[in-house]
């Protein structure tokens, strides 16, 4: 990647502020806005990681040129509304988890996604752990024969 991502963060709660914290860690991303229903929230979180564009509205996020993939960070009652306006707004979505609020939410978001072309993701960080990826190679190659239920514990 020559450039960064340029990452709206749309919800500046908990959640978002470890997104931001962990981000700032890699090369491959930055935060260049920041969305909430309120100036003054968009404004603290915007002051706390250094965020040059900062929205009253979630619709003014979106509609941001200089971000180019959206974090949706609210609660997840609004997830897949608040995912689905980016989609509509060209924007590539990473939906913390949970994705929706059930079956029916999470498919119409992905109707949405490849209608468009965009990525859709949820936030599941453990299928990035080494492990996880390591089983999932093992489960992949049958090294682990033909699975019918797995008992797992992570920690």
């Amino acid at each position: 990647m020559s450039e960064p991502l340029r990452w709206g963060v749309l919800g500046p709660g908990r959640i978002a502020r470890k997104f931001a914290s962990d981000l700032a860690f890699t090369d491959e991303g930055i935060i260049t806005a920041v969305g909430s229903r309120s100036a003054s929230s968009a404004d603290k979180f915007g002051d706390e990681f250094s965020i040059p564009n900062r929205h009253s509205s979630y619709e003014a996020l979106v509609a941001d040129p200089d971000v180019d993939v959206v974090y949706v960070a609210t609660p997840h009652p609004f997830h897949h509304d608040n995912a689905k306006l980016a989609l509509e707004h060209g924007k590539p979505v990473l939906v913390e988890k949970a994705l929706t609020m059930n079956a029916a939410e999470a498919r119409d978001l992905v109707a949405t996604a490849r209608s468009a072309g965009l990525f859709l993701m949820e936030a599941m960080w453990t299928r990035f752990l080494p492990h996880v990826v390591a089983i999932r190679e093992l489960i992949a190659r049958g090294v682990l024969g033909n699975l019918v239920t797995v008992n797992a514990g992570h920690g």
